[in-house]
């Protein structure tokens, strides 16, 4: 079935260890993102089976996809108070910036007899989540410090993700000089995979002790200056789909050009007749900005919700309807993947054996 994505565990499985390899040279240890492909679980345990022993999601439904597995397992999206009581039931380890929050997690522990271990976030300018008032941080430490069934487990901070202000090691050094200050030094998250960049070159305080990474391990990708990284796959995720019209088109469309759904008015090239493919495929499934054909010679053109057009005049092959097209996944698309219903999966481990899981 039709479009697919492929998933080369293997190739992951060596990203893992190269990953806990390189950031074990500056002391840091791993959390394993899993959002991006949904939790799935042939993924997820792969991830543990090559040496994590952190996994963590921004949502409660992908943690439950593998809650079988031996690790501990973060939300490391800030918990709704409302769902309080499952974060504490699901997952080991929570990031906050609400004392309200913690509050709710504290009953919830409390109703459940367990102990919860949170990570206070510190907004070091990236302006998304996290205390810039030192006061509040301090009234939340206090808070956890006298509750009975949370841990203050350490600090963590965010960047690149929302202002994309880039890390630093003064920032990374304020970071540290608070967890100092607090005794909250056991886990010190200075980042996702934006953070490598300035790991490799040595510019992460001793002391920073952990990275949430995502993109670095599934894709062989640090996040600052988006540079491939040595000895790791960037090609563990790709997608097919079927051709289902074949045409040679103009490239300038016929009439008055009016606005995209975004309120946009598109602008296009006259370049003559091209042939142009559609593919089974759309922006509800695939994100045309993070995916590229694995024959050079295509180029995407764009996509509406359910079709995906490609210029194939100058392919190495020639396509016909039928044929299927075949494309290479970053972050963003491989999310929109997981996230459609219409894409049937597909994991794929040495000597050829296969689990299958559609939908």
């Amino acid at each position: 079935m039709y479009p697919r994505v492929t998933v080369e565990l293997d190739k992951l499985g060596n990203n893992v260890q190269q990953m806990i390899r390189l950031c074990g040279e500056y002391g840091i240890d791993i959390m394993g993102v899993t959002k991006v492909f949904g939790g799935a679980l042939p993924i997820a345990s792969v991830l543990v089976a090559n040496g994590l022993k952190r996994l963590g999601d921004s949502r409660l439904e992908n943690i439950k996809n593998y809650s079988i597995l031996n690790c501990e397992k973060w939300l490391i999206r800030m918990p709704s108070i409302s769902e309080a009581k499952d974060t504490v039931r699901y997952c080991d380890v929570s990031l906050n910036s609400e004392k309200r929050t913690l509050e709710a997690l504290e009953k919830a522990a409390a109703q459940l007899h367990k102990n919860h271990k949170v990570v206070l976030m510190v907004d070091l300018g990236d302006l998304r989540e996290g205390y810039l008032n030192e006061k509040e941080l301090a009234e939340s430490v206090s808070f956890v410090r006298q509750a009975k069934h949370l841990t203050l487990y350490g600090l963590g901070t965010n960047l690149t993700c929302f202002s994309f202000v880039q890390p630093d090691t003064e920032k990374l050094q304020h970071l540290l000089d608070l967890a100092e200050k607090y005794n909250a030094t056991a886990c010190i998250s200075g980042g996702n995979s934006a953070t490598i960049h300035l790991m490799m070159n040595g510019g992460i305080p001793k002391g920073i002790n952990t990275l949430r990474l995502g993109e670095s391990i599934l894709f062989g990708r640090e996040r600052a200056k988006y540079q491939y990284l040595p000895d790791m796959y960037n090609d563990a995720f790709l997608f097919e789909t079927e051709i289902i019209e074949c045409k040679e088109k103009p490239t300038m469309p016929i009439g008055t050009i009016g606005q995209n759904s975004y309120g946009q008015t598109p602008t296009f090239e006259d370049k003559g007749n091209r042939i142009r493919a559609i593919c089974a495929a759309g922006r509800q499934d695939i994100d045309t900005e993070t995916m590229w054909p694995m024959d050079d010679g295509i180029e995407i053109i764009g996509a509406s919700s359910d079709h995906l057009i490609v210029d194939i005049t100058d392919a190495k092959r020639e396509y016909k309807v039928g044929n299927r097209i075949k494309f290479r996944l970053g972050y963003f698309s491989t999310m929109r993947v997981f996230t459609s219903q219409y894409v049937e999966r597909n994991y794929v481990l040495r000597k050829n054996e296969t689990l299958r899981k559609i939908g």
